[in-house]
């Protein structure tokens, strides 16, 4: 008898307790005949998740848990799930039960019987495959990520946006160093930062309707995914992160000067007055927009721990607020008429800091 390990198979998980154990019974099924493993990789969910991995994990030695704490994201999930098999092969799929199990053999066949094959995708795309219960309005934005997704690969790739597929596990290895490990689209990460493209075959499937738990897709999700596009394109001239943080501090500046603008000009407060409120709003304003998208993955959750990160980024943003209201101030002095120019160097002043010190001491602590 064989007892080569042949698959692991990485499921990322956060919230999904009721789930694990119908999931395991599938893979068992599905898998009959095969030497798997399933690495439930879990966000430290509040629900459990890893505790039920952990308690089928007991009598079943196929089962292994990941639960990482502090640190979060779909992408990253799999590359620590992907580096913790010795399995050759691995597939990656979601932990509520929409991906479809069955055609695991046969990506799996496909691969053992041709050595340059690299990737089998499932894929809703083509031939066979389906949507499930989407909208017409869900369809639309996905054809429309397609599209864009579909630019950067340069490849006739039918469903770029799939969260579905098995690989070759030394092919990721390589490539952890390089990868993103942005946002939820982790086959458009790997297939992108490959210097050479990879060999692919799709196989069709129809997404089915989630039964337990709740859907993770919301707006912000569709922003990562943006998010990951402007890393692949243009990550290497400014780092994505950077980036967001320079992009929300611009809307920060807006608020800024709509609220100096409402209170000096509109009220009559005094320039300083209304310099300092100004800096207040825009500064909360930033933390929380750089919560949801900019550390998405360390974002800060609960009124505890909001607060505390809140209380923490005016902190350490407080020299660069000093230096923001007292540059502005000295600046309007001279030239009283441009307000709006000495707000603007002021909140400039105080980037640069602001990002330095809440990447560490925000953001980072947790």
């Amino acid at each position: 008898m064989n007892d080569r390990l042949e698959l692991a198979v990485v499921v990322p998980t956060f919230n999904e307790s009721a789930n694990v154990p119908i999931l395991i019974a599938r893979l068992e099924a599905a898998l009959v005949g095969r030497r798997w493993e399933a690495i439930f990789v879990d966000d430290d969910s509040p629900d459990g998740t890893a505790d039920v991995a952990r308690a089928i994990a007991q009598a079943d030695t196929r089962v292994r848990v990941v639960q990482r704490i502090g640190r979060r994201g779909l992408s990253s999930a799999c590359i620590e799930g992907i580096c913790a098999t010795a399995a050759p092969i691995v597939a990656v799929i979601d932990g509520d039960l929409q991906h479809d199990e069955t055609i695991l053999p046969v990506m799996l066949a496909a691969l053992d019987a041709d050595p340059t094959l690299d990737l089998a995708i499932g894929s809703r795309f083509v031939a066979g495959g389906g949507t499930g219960d989407w909208d017409s309005d869900r369809v639309a934005k996905s054809a429309f990520a397609t599209r864009l997704a579909r630019g950067v690969l340069k490849a006739e790739l039918k469903d770029p946006m799939s969260g579905y597929f098995m690989i070759r596990t030394h092919i990721v290895r390589d490539l952890t160093r390089d990868m993103s490990a942005i946002g939820f689209k982790i086959l458009l990460d790997i297939m992108t930062t490959s210097p050479r493209p990879l060999v692919f075959r799709e196989f069709a499937y129809t997404f089915r309707v989630r039964t337990q738990g709740e859907s993770k897709l919301d707006h912000v999700v569709a922003m990562e995914f943006l998010i990951a596009l402007y890393d692949r394109m243009f990550g290497h001239v400014v780092p994505v992160r950077f980036a967001m943080f320079s992009a929300i501090g611009l809307l920060g500046l807006l608020i800024h000067l709509t609220v100096l603008g409402t209170l000096f000009v509109g009220l009559g407060e005094s320039f300083r007055t209304g310099t300092i409120v100004a800096t207040g709003i825009a500064m909360t304003f930033n933390f929380f927009l750089n919560n949801a998208l900019t550390y998405r993955e360390l974002r800060l959750k609960g009124v505890r721990e909001l607060l505390g990160g809140w209380v923490s980024f005016c902190l350490v943003c407080s020299v660069g607020a000093i230096a923001n209201v007292g540059v502005a101030e000295f600046l309007h002095g001279v030239q009283a008429r441009e307000w709006a120019l000495s707000a603007t160097i002021g909140v400039l002043v105080g980037a640069v800091w602001n990002y330095a010190m809440s990447s560490r001491f925000v953001w980072g602590r947790y």
